[in-house]
Protein backbone atom coordinates (compact mmCIF):
# COMPACT_ATOMS: atom_id res chain seq x y z
CA UNK A 1 0.00 0.00 0.00
CA UNK A 2 1.32 3.38 -0.76
CA UNK A 3 2.52 5.43 2.16
CA UNK A 4 0.70 8.64 0.71
CA UNK A 5 -3.08 9.32 1.97
CA UNK A 6 -5.42 9.69 -0.89
CA UNK A 7 -8.48 12.18 -1.14
CA UNK A 8 -10.68 10.16 1.13
CA UNK A 9 -8.19 9.48 3.62
CA UNK A 10 -6.75 13.34 3.50
CA UNK A 11 -10.53 14.23 3.73
CA UNK A 12 -11.27 12.09 6.56
CA UNK A 13 -7.82 14.17 8.67
CA UNK A 14 -9.24 17.50 7.64
CA UNK A 15 -12.48 16.89 8.92
CA UNK A 16 -11.87 15.00 12.29
CA UNK A 17 -9.02 18.04 12.96
CA UNK A 18 -11.56 20.67 12.41
CA UNK A 19 -13.94 19.02 14.64
CA UNK A 20 -12.15 18.26 17.26
CA UNK A 21 -10.05 22.14 17.09
CA UNK A 22 -13.30 23.62 16.99
CA UNK A 23 -15.07 21.86 19.98
CA UNK A 24 -12.29 21.62 22.25
CA UNK A 25 -11.37 24.06 24.76
CA UNK A 26 -8.10 24.19 27.01
CA UNK A 27 -10.45 25.32 30.45
CA UNK A 28 -12.46 21.88 29.89
CA UNK A 29 -9.45 19.97 30.05
CA UNK A 30 -7.96 21.70 32.79
CA UNK A 31 -11.43 20.71 34.63
CA UNK A 32 -10.87 17.09 34.00
CA UNK A 33 -7.29 17.04 35.47
CA UNK A 34 -8.61 17.61 38.57
CA UNK A 35 -11.35 15.09 38.68
CA UNK A 36 -11.36 11.48 39.16
CA UNK A 37 -13.78 9.38 37.41
CA UNK A 38 -14.69 11.69 34.58
CA UNK A 39 -13.93 11.78 31.24
CA UNK A 40 -15.38 13.89 27.97
CA UNK A 41 -18.45 13.12 27.00
CA UNK A 42 -19.04 15.88 24.29
CA UNK A 43 -15.57 13.99 22.83
CA UNK A 44 -17.37 10.29 23.07
CA UNK A 45 -20.38 11.69 21.75
CA UNK A 46 -18.38 13.27 18.89
CA UNK A 47 -16.59 9.92 18.28
CA UNK A 48 -20.23 8.59 18.06
CA UNK A 49 -21.75 10.39 15.65
CA UNK A 50 -19.17 11.01 13.18
CA UNK A 51 -19.06 6.72 13.46
CA UNK A 52 -15.11 6.82 14.42
CA UNK A 53 -16.10 4.45 17.31
CA UNK A 54 -16.01 1.70 14.03
CA UNK A 55 -14.28 3.19 11.54
CA UNK A 56 -11.86 0.13 11.37
CA UNK A 57 -14.05 -2.30 12.26
CA UNK A 58 -15.79 -4.73 9.78
CA UNK A 59 -18.93 -3.96 8.28
CA UNK A 60 -20.65 -7.03 8.99
CA UNK A 61 -20.16 -6.02 12.52
CA UNK A 62 -22.10 -2.26 11.98
CA UNK A 63 -18.50 -0.29 11.44
CA UNK A 64 -17.37 1.29 8.29
CA UNK A 65 -14.57 -1.38 6.91
CA UNK A 66 -12.33 1.08 7.01
CA UNK A 67 -8.30 0.14 8.19
CA UNK A 68 -5.38 1.41 10.59
CA UNK A 69 -4.48 4.06 8.34
CA UNK A 70 -7.98 5.68 8.56
CA UNK A 71 -8.66 5.70 12.33
CA UNK A 72 -5.01 6.37 13.07
CA UNK A 73 -6.16 9.86 11.26
CA UNK A 74 -8.49 10.59 13.60
CA UNK A 75 -6.50 9.24 16.53
CA UNK A 76 -3.57 11.51 15.16
CA UNK A 77 -6.69 14.72 15.30
CA UNK A 78 -7.70 13.70 19.04
CA UNK A 79 -3.89 14.08 20.01
CA UNK A 80 -3.49 17.11 19.00
CA UNK A 81 -6.01 18.17 20.91
CA UNK A 82 -5.26 16.69 23.65
CA UNK A 83 -8.72 14.38 24.29
CA UNK A 84 -10.07 13.91 27.29
CA UNK A 85 -11.43 9.88 27.12
CA UNK A 86 -9.31 7.14 25.86
CA UNK A 87 -11.81 4.78 24.58
CA UNK A 88 -11.30 5.44 20.91
CA UNK A 89 -8.08 2.98 21.46
CA UNK A 90 -9.68 0.73 24.08
CA UNK A 91 -12.65 -0.17 22.48
CA UNK A 92 -11.31 -0.95 19.12
CA UNK A 93 -8.79 -3.12 20.82
CA UNK A 94 -11.65 -4.88 22.75
CA UNK A 95 -13.55 -5.26 19.30
CA UNK A 96 -10.86 -6.93 17.10
CA UNK A 97 -10.20 -9.17 19.81
CA UNK A 98 -14.01 -10.43 20.02
CA UNK A 99 -14.24 -10.18 16.24
CA UNK A 100 -11.07 -12.52 15.92
CA UNK A 101 -11.25 -15.16 18.78
CA UNK A 102 -15.15 -14.36 20.15
CA UNK A 103 -17.76 -16.62 19.70
CA UNK A 104 -21.34 -16.22 17.98
CA UNK A 105 -23.01 -15.07 21.13
CA UNK A 106 -20.55 -12.96 21.62
CA UNK A 107 -20.21 -10.71 18.48
CA UNK A 108 -24.15 -10.53 18.97
CA UNK A 109 -23.39 -9.05 22.46
CA UNK A 110 -20.84 -6.63 21.54
CA UNK A 111 -18.98 -6.02 18.45
CA UNK A 112 -22.54 -3.52 17.25
CA UNK A 113 -21.88 -1.70 20.52
CA UNK A 114 -18.83 -0.86 20.24
CA UNK A 115 -19.08 -0.08 16.43
CA UNK A 116 -21.41 2.38 17.52
CA UNK A 117 -20.36 3.55 20.99
CA UNK A 118 -23.44 2.72 23.01
CA UNK A 119 -20.48 0.48 24.84
CA UNK A 120 -17.24 0.91 26.18
CA UNK A 121 -14.34 -1.86 25.92
CA UNK A 122 -11.26 -2.01 27.63
CA UNK A 123 -8.37 -4.18 27.40
CA UNK A 124 -6.32 -5.64 30.88
CA UNK A 125 -3.23 -7.06 29.17
CA UNK A 126 0.07 -4.34 29.59
CA UNK A 127 -0.23 -4.31 33.44
CA UNK A 128 3.33 -2.90 34.00
CA UNK A 129 5.55 -3.67 31.54
CA UNK A 130 3.88 -5.66 29.23
CA UNK A 131 1.17 -8.95 28.90
CA UNK A 132 2.23 -11.83 31.15
CA UNK A 133 -0.06 -14.71 30.91
CA UNK A 134 -0.86 -16.82 32.72
CA UNK A 135 -1.74 -13.97 35.04
CA UNK A 136 -1.13 -15.01 38.53
CA UNK A 137 -3.78 -13.19 40.45
CA UNK A 138 -6.20 -13.62 38.06
CA UNK A 139 -8.12 -16.73 37.82
CA UNK A 140 -10.99 -18.85 35.36
CA UNK A 141 -12.82 -21.50 37.26
CA UNK A 142 -15.77 -22.96 35.50
CA UNK A 143 -16.42 -20.22 33.47
CA UNK A 144 -16.25 -17.27 36.73
CA UNK A 145 -13.47 -14.89 36.59
CA UNK A 146 -12.06 -14.23 39.87
CA UNK A 147 -8.82 -11.80 40.55
CA UNK A 148 -7.56 -8.40 40.28
CA UNK A 149 -6.56 -6.30 37.35
CA UNK A 150 -4.59 -2.91 37.91
CA UNK A 151 -4.66 0.18 36.27
CA UNK A 152 -6.80 -0.37 33.28
CA UNK A 153 -7.23 2.23 31.29
CA UNK A 154 -10.83 3.18 30.62
CA UNK A 155 -11.49 0.88 33.68
CA UNK A 156 -13.79 3.10 35.81
CA UNK A 157 -16.14 2.94 32.76
CA UNK A 158 -15.88 0.26 30.64
CA UNK A 159 -18.85 -2.15 29.74
CA UNK A 160 -16.75 -4.68 28.54
CA UNK A 161 -13.02 -6.11 29.47
CA UNK A 162 -10.47 -8.42 27.77
CA UNK A 163 -8.53 -9.99 29.89
CA UNK A 164 -5.20 -12.47 30.30
CA UNK A 165 -6.05 -14.77 33.29
CA UNK A 166 -4.93 -18.53 34.15
CA UNK A 167 -7.12 -20.98 34.05
CA UNK A 168 -5.54 -24.17 35.63
CA UNK A 169 -2.37 -23.14 35.00
CA UNK A 170 -3.00 -22.76 31.16
CA UNK A 171 -3.19 -19.12 29.73
CA UNK A 172 -6.14 -18.05 28.17
CA UNK A 173 -7.55 -14.96 26.53
CA UNK A 174 -11.35 -14.20 28.59
CA UNK A 175 -14.12 -12.04 27.56
CA UNK A 176 -16.37 -10.35 30.83
CA UNK A 177 -18.82 -8.05 31.31
CA UNK A 178 -18.37 -4.93 33.48
CA UNK A 179 -21.65 -4.77 34.71
CA UNK A 180 -21.41 -5.87 38.96
CA UNK A 181 -17.53 -6.02 38.94
CA UNK A 182 -16.29 -3.45 41.81
CA UNK A 183 -13.71 -0.38 39.95
CA UNK A 184 -11.48 1.24 42.44
CA UNK A 185 -10.74 4.39 39.91
CA UNK A 186 -7.25 6.00 40.52
CA UNK A 187 -6.42 9.14 41.13
CA UNK A 188 -3.36 9.68 38.42
CA UNK A 189 -1.78 13.01 36.97
CA UNK A 190 -4.03 12.18 33.31
CA UNK A 191 -7.17 11.62 35.53
CA UNK A 192 -9.38 11.46 32.17
CA UNK A 193 -8.26 8.65 31.60
CA UNK A 194 -10.49 6.49 33.94
CA UNK A 195 -7.88 4.78 34.61
CA UNK A 196 -8.68 1.92 37.63
CA UNK A 197 -8.49 -1.55 39.24
CA UNK A 198 -11.04 -3.64 38.42
CA UNK A 199 -12.06 -6.50 41.24
CA UNK A 200 -13.56 -9.58 39.66
CA UNK A 201 -15.82 -11.87 42.16
CA UNK A 202 -16.84 -15.29 39.99
CA UNK A 203 -18.10 -12.84 37.13
CA UNK A 204 -19.26 -15.26 34.17
CA UNK A 205 -16.53 -14.89 31.48
CA UNK A 206 -16.27 -16.49 27.98
CA UNK A 207 -12.67 -18.06 27.27
CA UNK A 208 -11.67 -16.55 23.88
CA UNK A 209 -8.27 -18.84 23.39
CA UNK A 210 -6.52 -20.70 25.21
CA UNK A 211 -3.35 -22.74 25.12
CA UNK A 212 0.43 -21.79 23.64
CA UNK A 213 -1.19 -18.80 20.96
CA UNK A 214 -2.55 -16.63 23.54
CA UNK A 215 0.48 -14.74 24.04
CA UNK A 216 0.84 -14.38 20.27
CA UNK A 217 -2.58 -13.60 19.85
CA UNK A 218 -2.52 -10.76 22.89
CA UNK A 219 0.60 -9.35 21.10
CA UNK A 220 -1.29 -8.75 18.08
CA UNK A 221 -3.79 -6.84 19.74
CA UNK A 222 -1.61 -4.84 21.76
CA UNK A 223 0.10 -3.87 18.53
CA UNK A 224 -3.14 -2.80 17.11
CA UNK A 225 -3.75 -0.61 19.65
CA UNK A 226 0.13 0.39 20.59
CA UNK A 227 0.07 1.81 16.11
CA UNK A 228 -3.19 3.81 17.47
CA UNK A 229 -1.02 5.15 20.13
CA UNK A 230 1.52 6.29 18.16
CA UNK A 231 -0.41 8.06 15.93
CA UNK A 232 -2.52 10.03 19.06
CA UNK A 233 1.04 10.76 20.36
CA UNK A 234 2.34 11.72 16.91
CA UNK A 235 -0.79 14.27 16.76
CA UNK A 236 0.23 15.98 20.19
CA UNK A 237 3.97 16.05 19.51
CA UNK A 238 3.27 17.45 16.28
CA UNK A 239 0.57 20.07 17.66
CA UNK A 240 3.59 20.86 20.31
CA UNK A 241 6.01 21.65 17.94
CA UNK A 242 3.93 24.25 16.18
CA UNK A 243 2.72 25.94 19.45
CA UNK A 244 6.02 26.21 20.42
CA UNK A 245 7.38 27.60 16.64
CA UNK A 246 4.76 30.02 16.93
CA UNK A 247 5.88 31.36 19.92
CA UNK A 248 9.20 31.70 18.98
CA UNK A 249 8.57 33.68 16.31
CA UNK A 250 5.90 35.98 18.67
CA UNK A 251 8.13 36.16 21.92
CA UNK A 252 11.23 39.06 22.04
CA UNK A 253 14.18 38.98 24.56
CA UNK A 254 17.05 41.24 24.44
CA UNK A 255 15.44 42.76 21.81
CA UNK A 256 15.11 39.64 19.64
CA UNK A 257 12.45 37.29 18.36
CA UNK A 258 13.81 33.84 20.61
CA UNK A 259 13.55 32.11 17.39
CA UNK A 260 16.18 33.84 16.25
CA UNK A 261 18.55 32.61 18.55
CA UNK A 262 20.53 29.46 17.64
CA UNK A 263 19.32 27.52 21.02
CA UNK A 264 15.57 27.66 20.33
CA UNK A 265 15.95 27.44 16.94
CA UNK A 266 17.88 23.92 17.05
CA UNK A 267 15.14 22.72 19.62
CA UNK A 268 12.32 23.34 16.94
CA UNK A 269 14.44 21.87 14.33
CA UNK A 270 15.06 18.33 16.02
CA UNK A 271 11.20 18.74 16.57
CA UNK A 272 10.53 18.63 13.32
CA UNK A 273 12.95 15.64 12.87
CA UNK A 274 11.44 13.56 15.14
CA UNK A 275 7.64 14.21 14.17
CA UNK A 276 8.50 13.19 11.07
CA UNK A 277 9.91 10.00 11.80
CA UNK A 278 7.28 9.45 14.79
CA UNK A 279 4.39 10.05 11.68
CA UNK A 280 6.86 8.11 8.79
CA UNK A 281 6.83 5.05 10.79
CA UNK A 282 3.15 4.90 12.28
CA UNK A 283 1.68 5.53 8.81
CA UNK A 284 3.93 2.38 7.47
CA UNK A 285 2.64 0.41 10.84
CA UNK A 286 -0.88 1.25 9.92
CA UNK A 287 -0.45 0.01 6.29
CA UNK A 288 1.19 -3.22 7.67
CA UNK A 289 -1.32 -4.72 9.51
CA UNK A 290 -2.07 -8.72 8.06
CA UNK A 291 1.54 -8.62 6.90
CA UNK A 292 4.56 -10.89 8.41
CA UNK A 293 6.50 -7.52 9.82
CA UNK A 294 3.52 -5.80 11.42
CA UNK A 295 4.75 -6.66 14.52
CA UNK A 296 8.09 -5.17 14.03
CA UNK A 297 6.88 -1.82 12.53
CA UNK A 298 4.43 -1.57 15.51
CA UNK A 299 7.20 -2.04 18.05
CA UNK A 300 9.07 0.82 15.98
CA UNK A 301 6.39 3.67 15.29
CA UNK A 302 5.62 2.58 19.28
CA UNK A 303 9.01 3.31 20.37
CA UNK A 304 10.03 6.77 17.82
CA UNK A 305 6.16 8.56 18.40
CA UNK A 306 7.15 8.15 22.57
CA UNK A 307 10.28 9.59 21.83
CA UNK A 308 8.56 12.39 19.95
CA UNK A 309 6.29 13.30 22.30
CA UNK A 310 8.16 12.86 25.26
CA UNK A 311 10.65 15.28 24.03
CA UNK A 312 8.35 17.63 22.16
CA UNK A 313 6.35 18.09 25.50
CA UNK A 314 9.64 18.54 27.53
CA UNK A 315 11.18 21.34 24.97
CA UNK A 316 7.83 23.26 24.16
CA UNK A 317 7.95 23.82 28.15
CA UNK A 318 11.72 25.07 28.03
CA UNK A 319 10.81 26.90 24.95
CA UNK A 320 7.83 28.84 26.39
CA UNK A 321 9.73 29.72 29.89
CA UNK A 322 8.17 30.92 32.94
CA UNK A 323 4.50 30.97 31.56
CA UNK A 324 5.31 27.55 30.01
CA UNK A 325 4.69 26.38 33.26
CA UNK A 326 1.70 27.99 34.30
CA UNK A 327 -1.75 26.27 34.87
CA UNK A 328 -3.71 28.32 32.62
CA UNK A 329 -0.94 27.79 29.89
CA UNK A 330 -2.18 23.84 29.59
CA UNK A 331 1.18 22.88 28.50
CA UNK A 332 1.19 20.78 31.65
CA UNK A 333 -2.15 18.84 29.54
CA UNK A 334 0.30 17.17 26.87
CA UNK A 335 3.10 16.44 29.28
CA UNK A 336 0.79 14.41 31.74
CA UNK A 337 -0.60 12.51 28.47
CA UNK A 338 3.01 12.46 27.01
CA UNK A 339 3.69 10.33 29.99
CA UNK A 340 0.39 8.32 30.61
CA UNK A 341 0.53 7.13 27.06
CA UNK A 342 4.42 6.08 27.08
CA UNK A 343 3.36 3.31 29.32
CA UNK A 344 -0.37 2.62 27.85
CA UNK A 345 -0.24 -0.54 25.57
CA UNK A 346 3.00 -1.43 27.42
CA UNK A 347 6.22 0.51 27.90
CA UNK A 348 9.27 1.27 26.11
CA UNK A 349 11.15 -1.70 27.81
CA UNK A 350 8.75 -4.12 26.29
CA UNK A 351 8.59 -2.92 22.71
CA UNK A 352 12.30 -2.33 22.87
CA UNK A 353 12.37 -6.13 23.38
CA UNK A 354 9.56 -7.03 20.87
CA UNK A 355 11.63 -5.05 18.66
CA UNK A 356 14.75 -6.57 19.24
CA UNK A 357 13.57 -9.93 19.20
CA UNK A 358 11.90 -9.10 15.53
CA UNK A 359 15.04 -8.36 13.87
CA UNK A 360 16.95 -11.45 15.78
CA UNK A 361 14.03 -13.44 15.02
CA UNK A 362 13.43 -14.88 18.25
CA UNK A 363 10.24 -16.38 18.92
CA UNK A 364 8.66 -16.43 21.78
Amino acid sequence: MSLLYDDAQLAIATESGRILDARYKTEALLALIETTSVYDADFWATCATQCWTGIALPEGSGGLGLSLVELGLVAKAAGAVCCGAPFLTTSFGAARAIAAYGSDAAHGAWLERLASGASIGVVAFAEGQSPVPPCPTLMVTDGKLTGTKSAVSGGGYGDVAIVLASEHGVPVMALAALEGVSRHTLNTFDNSRCTADLVFAHTQAEVLLRGPDVLDAARHILALQAVITAHEQVGGAEALMFRARDYANTRRAFGSLIGAFQAVKHKIAELYALVELARANAIYAATREGEPDFLKAAAAARLSATEAYDTAARDCVQIHGGIGVTWEAGLHLHQRRARTLAIEQGNTLYWEDVLADELLGVTA
